[in-house]
């Protein structure tokens, strides 16, 4: 589980949105997907040449498209990539009918991506982005190329101590409770608490990425329903986790018929460093990517060696297809 907005380990440009506090980093856009009860914000990053397959990147619970600007960029050589704000995060108002289970923001990524018309895709989550990510794999493997998840919120037994004050937001009056409780902290002490808690180097954080951070922070705080969204949302993962049957989210990892690549940091605080083996082996035919310095968002503070090992699950799997091609007389 993710909590607020993160900052970037890489410097962050000046605003040049019509929303004014966004931030955009060089050569990225935002533009509005409008759906019937749904407006979805979507960070594009245009490709650096025409013809690169279409991307989609998920990001966590509190995290926003922002959370991808450093992988985008890493890999604009390589797809056609978007990041989206799920609903009521980023700069996506709450959905019209204020649904933040993990299923209502599947469905908001399976409606996006089929009034787009861009997918199949190569799909992005971390964290929750994780768990709804693998969700779109199982119930419509038609829109998933390959899967890529960072730290996916999957199940745990034991869950993490340091995630359990998450899962507490999901309990009646908690969040006011917490509320309350961080009334006095600046937002840049919370921003702080953030960092230290998502990174498993927090000084990779550049001074002007965290200045950022905590403008987001403040922005982000203001907002009249943000408590509400976060408490729906940590209710929705702790349903997500109890649910079993064909609908359990180790159910579906099974299920998902995309080549997969999972990425785990060893300094993880949220998602735990051992549950890497038994995601690998749910996952039929991953990849598996551990890197031990890195925490819960592996994606910002090594964009360049997850960017790697995505670009090799590519190469491998197009020349898989063109193999299969050959042998069926389609080469």
């Amino acid at each position: 589980m993710s909590s607020t907005e993160l900052p970037g380990v890489r410097s962050a440009a000046e605003p040049s949105s019509p929303l004014g506090a966004v931030r955009l980093a060089d050569g990225e856009q935002l533009r509005t997907a409008a759906l019937p009860g749904l407006e979805l914000a979507v960070r594009v990053r245009p490709p650096r040449r025409d013809g690169l397959p279409p991307a989609l990147f998920v990001h966590g619970l509190g995290g926003s498209s922002q959370n991808w600007s450093a992988l985008m960029e890493q890999l604009a050589d390589t797809v056609d990539g978007e990041a989206v704000d799920l609903p009521g995060f980023g700069w996506s108002p709450p959905p019209a009918d204020r649904d933040y289970s993990v299923t209502a923001f599947a469905r908001a990524v399976i409606r996006h991506l089929d009034a787009a018309g861009r997918g199949p895709v190569h799909l992005f989550g971390n964290s929750l982005g994780g768990a709804v990510s693998t969700r779109v794999a199982a119930v419509r493997p038609d829109l998933v190329r390959t899967l890529t998840l960072v730290s996916p919120a999957l199940p745990e037994l034991r869950v993490q101590r340091s995630a359990v004050p998450t899962a507490l937001l999901a309990l009646p009056g908690v969040a006011a409770l917490f509320s309350r409780m961080t009334q006095g902290l600046s937002a840049e002490q919370r921003t702080r608490g953030v960092t230290d808690l998502c990174y498993g180097d927090p000084s990779r954080v550049t001074p002007e990425g965290f200045r950022n951070a905590v403008e987001e922070m403040e922005r982000r705080m203001a907002l009249p329903y943000f408590w509400d969204v976060m408490t729906r949302t940590s209710r929705g993962i702790v349903d997500a986790y109890t649910l079993g049957g064909q609908h359990g989210l180790w159910r579906q990892a099974q299920r998902v018929l995309a080549p997969s690549l999972l990425v785990y940091g060893g300094r993880d605080q949220l998602v735990s460093y051992r549950m890497a083996h038994k995601a690998a082996a749910a996952f039929r035919g991953s990849r598996l990517l551990t890197l031990p310095e890195a925490g819960h968002v592996a994606m910002m503070e090594y964009p360049e060696v997850v960017a790697a090992a995505f670009t090799e699950l590519l190469r491998d799997t197009c020349a898989g297809a063109g193999d299969r091609d050959t042998e069926d007389g389609r080469g």
